[in-house]
């Protein structure tokens, strides 16, 4: 603490050497911090997959951080790192993250003397004469005057600390740290939900893309057939009806061409948000092939595990639980009493009087002490605070068990999605071979005379529905598989180190306020697990 110059004239005196003894006690007294301290839950997780034994699925191996790469999809490598750079939500994301890297901030310093504060001021001062015990309303000794009307001038400095006695704000501090890291999970898992998701959109637009095209291959298919349809009639070999029915077929199927084109821009259009872009600025992005992604021919996923390091959303769980732990000790520590130092120095003067001079030693004046004060009155309030917090903490504990069990739940129901539709375009496959030997086989009889329109009405149906669903089943492997990864926690880790948020945002932000370092890479505790202090 400063205060203006003066004089020093003696020792101090009794009272204040005494004060000061007090605080020096209080000082050297380490204070406890109260609380429970944390500790992370226990989950007995599967000690593999169901599907294990599975030739496609590799327990031996860790997950691709890059998994989408093994699609060997050059226009979705494009998207996801476009979409990482892009995307607004994200963004918000890491927003957070410099947020709460200023409430630790804010934690931190409430260690400190939470008053600081230097004051001047300057009164006119204008006395009443009628004012109770007022020098005016004595009798006027000989060679008294007293000032009604003077200028009155102070200035100091104040000081007020709540000592850490029973760790209130290092536990706030534990609290916020672990807040901190909490937000970088979401950020994290931000990070795989948004990569799943471009990919899934991905999918689905070439999907669309190749319905589009089997329809448009269908209805040459069957032109084809109405063309000899309408020959056969013209030269009397067969009635109308086959006309009329080979019109209808190709009229519906054409149809359809505009319902999927619908799929295709409203595709494209999510896919454009979830790049952070205006609608109708894609299509540059999706060049090569038309062709649904094609799943590799064996799949790394590790063991269970493995994912409660690997998923930032657990991470996050697990996190936000150690801070409710330490926010229990915050509110206990308001059973306890309160130590505060506080302290008051400056000097005073009035521009009339023996002490009109600011900086002699007369006009010092000081105010410096322990305060100690005990709520224990509180009408059970701070103990109802500690079970209000006893709570929160335990339902984010069952939290963290339930986020465990239902990660694992994904990871199984996406790769049985995954390796039973697999099995299902083997077989699916087959079938479209089957239904395009028999449209040949039906145009040949037919135009033969050896069978009517029926059986070609019959065989065109059927291949163009067999061609559909080997492009929804083979649509399902790949997003089963996206979701596989998504459930294991892939992705995310290529962005370590990466900047939070855009360096043009981190410019406009500077130049609105200082923010000093807090939106550089990396920063403490980001890299570390937060310690939480003893139990009590």
């Amino acid at each position: 603490m400063t205060t203006a110059k003066q004089e020093t004239r003696g020792a101090l005196p009794a009272s204040v050497m005494a004060v000061v003894s007090a605080v020096g006690v209080l000082l050297a007294l380490g204070g406890c911090a109260v609380g429970p301290k944390f500790t992370k839950p226990e989950t007995k997780p599967s000690e593999n997959w169901s599907t294990r034994t599975d030739p496609q699925i590799a327990t031996d191996s860790a997950v691709a951080a890059a998994w989408w790469k093994m699609f060997n999809d050059p226009a979705l490598d494009r998207l996801i790192e476009l979409a990482y750079q892009q995307n607004l939500p994200l963004q918000v994301a890491g927003l957070r993250i410099v947020e709460s890297r200023a409430q630790l901030g804010i934690a931190t310093g409430r260690q400190y003397p939470q008053v600081q504060v230097v004051f001047a001021q300057a009164d006119a001062v204008g006395l009443s004469k009628n004012a109770a015990n007022s020098p005016l309303g004595f009798p006027q000794q000989a060679g008294y005057s007293f000032n009604r009307n003077f200028l009155d001038y102070q200035l100091g400095f104040d000081a007020v600390w709540e000592l850490d006695f029973w760790g209130k704000y290092r536990r706030g501090v534990e609290a916020e740290t672990a807040g901190l890291l909490a937000t970088l999970g979401d950020y994290y898992s931000a990070v795989v939900s948004l990569t799943a998701e471009v990919a899934r959109t991905y999918v689905v637009i070439r999907t669309f893309e190749v319905l589009v095209q089997l329809a448009q291959e269908n209805i040459r298919v069957q032109e084809q057939g109405l063309l000899l349809a309408q020959s056969r009639f013209r030269h009397g070999a067969t009635s109308e009806l086959d006309v009329t029915q080979a019109t209808a077929l190709l009229e519906s199927t054409q149809a359809t061409v505009p319902q999927l084109q619908i799929g295709v821009e409203q595709s494209r259009n999510a896919l454009s948000t979830l790049l952070g872009q205006p609608t109708g600025t894609v299509e540059a992005l999706l060049t090569g092939p038309k062709e649904i992604p094609k799943a590799p021919a064996k799949v790394a996923v590790g063991v269970p595990v493995d994912i409660l390091r690997r998923r930032p959303d657990i991470r996050s769980a697990e996190l936000n639980a150690a801070a409710q732990c330490a926010r229990i000790g915050v509110a206990k520590a308001e059973l306890y009493p309160s130590f505060t130092l506080f302290g008051s120095f400056g000097v005073q003067a009035s521009d009339k009087g023996v002490s009109a001079n600011p900086f002699s030693a007369d006009a010092l004046f000081y105010s410096v002490g322990p305060h100690i004060s005990w709520p224990f009155f509180n009408y059970g309030r701070i103990e109802n605070n500690v079970r209000v917090q006893d709570a929160r903490f335990e339902q984010l504990l069952v939290g963290y068990r339930n986020a465990v069990l239902k990660a694992a739940q994904e990871v199984e129901d996406a790769m049985v999605g995954f390796l039973n539709d697999e099995r299902a375009v083997t077989f699916q496959q087959g079938a479209v071979r089957a239904a395009e030997r028999s449209v040949e086989i039906s145009l040949v009889q037919y135009r033969e005379g050896q069978v009517d329109y029926q059986r070609v009405l019959d065989a065109q149906r059927s291949l163009l529905l067999e061609q559909n669903s080997l492009a929804q089943t083979s649509s399902s492997v790949a997003t089963n598989l996206v979701a596989l990864y998504k459930a294991l926690g892939g992705g995310w880790e290529l962005r370590q180190g990466q900047p939070y948020i855009p360096e043009q945002m981190q410019n406009e932000m500077k130049d609105r306020t200082n923010w000093g370092d807090m939106l550089s890479e990396p920063r403490d505790p980001e890299t570390k697990k937060p310690s939480p202090s003893a139990k009590e």
